[in-house]
């Protein structure tokens, strides 16, 4: 989408359904990080029982439980202003629940597959065992983005189409079940980390903020962000 360089427009979708685990946080850094380099904001919360604007830069879905997580999909897919954004460049990211329904399928209360939105080349079912706990991986080279570092609690496990390449190699965790987190195409992307993912990562919401500029951004002192970031993956390792 063609914004200027100084304001951006991020809508946070269906909170009253799909907003667990602090994923609020992902919004609250997006809007510090681009205030931090002179980029204003309005951030847009959208309500399960309203229409998605069409005219955002940044769209963020985050998790939800099995019933949440349908009502969500089906009201995305009759609403249709999540695809039209999508079609007009915006960046989405999507977490957990958020992150399984972009695709074509997901599993529902009792496993049975429900459709998504088809937004990515994805298909996701209930796997044996639950994944929870810590989750760290490398990113595809080609985001330039640096390791990282989530919490999981899904059961969820994702096959990825060829429309897609996974966001990153899982190093400790289970992420899509196949030694993959997450995916994405074009400035669309999926990911199970919660934690909020962004501020435990602002690699990637700087990534987000990159696409909806359109241009590189400036750098900025994230040396504290940093330390707590080090600890978190020396505690994970060891």
């Amino acid at each position: 989408m063609s914004v200027s360089s100084d304001s951006i427009k991020i809508v946070w979708i269906y909170p009253d359904l799909l907003s667990t685990y602090g994923d609020q946080g992902n919004c609250i850094v997006l809007e510090r990080r681009a205030a931090r380099r002179g980029i204003s904001t309005r951030t847009v919360h959208v309500r399960s029982d309203e229409s998605v604007p069409v005219d955002g830069d940044i769209y963020l879905l985050g998790g939800g439980e099995d019933r949440p997580q349908i009502l969500a999909a089906q009201r995305l897919r009759a609403d249709g202003g999540l695809h039209k954004a999508a079609e007009f460049g915006a960046a989405i990211f999507a977490v957990c629940a958020g992150y399984q329904l972009l695709g074509s399928e997901f599993g529902g209360e009792e496993g049975q597959p429900v459709p998504g939105i088809g937004l990515l080349d994805i298909r996701s079912g209930r796997g044996e065992k639950r994944a929870v706990g810590e989750i760290v991986g490398d990113v595809a080279p080609e985001l330039n983005v640096p390791r990282i570092t989530g919490f999981e609690n899904h059961q969820g496990v994702t096959h990825l189409g060829p429309g897609v390449k996974p966001l990153a190699k899982t190093v400790v965790g289970v992420g899509n079940g196949d030694g993959f987190e997450g995916a994405y195409r074009d400035h669309i992307l999926g990911t199970y980390m919660h934690g909020p993912a962004l501020v435990r990562n602002p690699g990637l919401a700087d990534l987000l903020l990159r696409w909806a500029v359109g241009h590189e951004i400036q750098p900025i002192d994230d040396s504290w962000a940093g330390r707590l970031r080090e600890e978190r993956l020396k505690a994970v390792a060891s």
